[in-house]
């Protein structure tokens, strides 16, 4: 998905300074934007069904990192004459050091730490599919990056759903802006090509831990019964799973 962005790095040795977003790609990163506040909405006002919540959280950013960003990454190193033991590294490196943060823990609500990862490696993430919009903002990409941005919101909201409103709202803000960076960003500068696979190798990992600990925490949520998962919440799991699944496929065969 994002191999075009080695056309960013001609395009501007080519043209040279800077250049503005085009008109288009304001109104996909905007309208991007606006599904990860919807989706951020929907899991704030189920708040009670936080097991369910945190089912589907995890599916979400397992098949982000799975089907979406290793991909991506194995794809770019390939192309860009990385070593190709370096995406596993790096991907099993940012899992275990997120991880570590995880069971150190922090001075706040339980998960929180691993909420505040998920959230930083979605922004780098989302700055990335900013950085896409910029090259090549169809109606199939846009429409995909709609979905997968309110996927994006769901899981978000659901791993900070422990936090008052006020202090999700600026994690939730940067992963509206991210995109918006990317796309700013990518009409000016090139990205490295052998930066782009350690990238999303990075975010695959992290995203990967805050998928266990989602899974967890939904686990968590239902003490009184002896299965991992209860019906409902696995039924969640798996609908968002697929249907991420869906919006990433159909993302990549535009």
């Amino acid at each position: 998905m994002l191999s075009v962005l080695y056309a960013a790095g001609a395009h501007t040795e080519n043209g040279g300074g800077w250049e503005l977003p085009t008109t288009e790609t304001l109104v996909a990163v905007i309208l991007v934007a606006v599904a990860t506040v919807a989706g951020a909405w929907l899991a704030r006002r189920g708040s009670g069904r936080s097991a369910m919540l945190f089912a589907a959280a995890s599916g979400i950013l397992l098949i982000i990192a799975v089907l979406h960003l290793l991909p991506d990454a194995w794809d770019e190193a390939h192309e860009a004459g990385v070593p190709w033991w370096a995406v596993p590294v790096i991907t099993l490196a940012s899992y275990a050091v997120m991880g570590a943060v995880v069971r150190i823990g922090c001075p706040c609500e339980p998960g929180r730490a691993s909420g505040i990862g998920a959230a930083s490696g979605l922004a780098l993430h989302r700055f990335l599919e900013g950085a896409t919009l910029a090259l090549t903002a169809s109606f199939a990409v846009v429409a995909a990056l709609l979905v997968h941005a309110a996927s994006e919101g769901l899981a978000l909201a659901a791993l900070l759903a422990a936090q008052p409103r006020r202090r999700v709202a600026p994690w939730v803000a940067l992963a509206c802006l991210s995109p918006i960076a990317g796309a700013f960003v990518t009409s000016a500068l090139p990205i490295p090509n052998g930066l782009m696979p350690l990238l999303l190798a990075c975010v695959a990992g992290v995203l990967a831990q805050g998928a266990w600990v989602a899974l967890r925490l939904a686990h968590q949520r239902r003490p009184q019964e002896r299965r991992f998962l209860g019906m409902p919440a696995t039924t969640a799991m798996t609908l968002a799973a697929l249907l991420t699944a869906l919006v990433v496929l159909a993302a990549a065969d535009r």
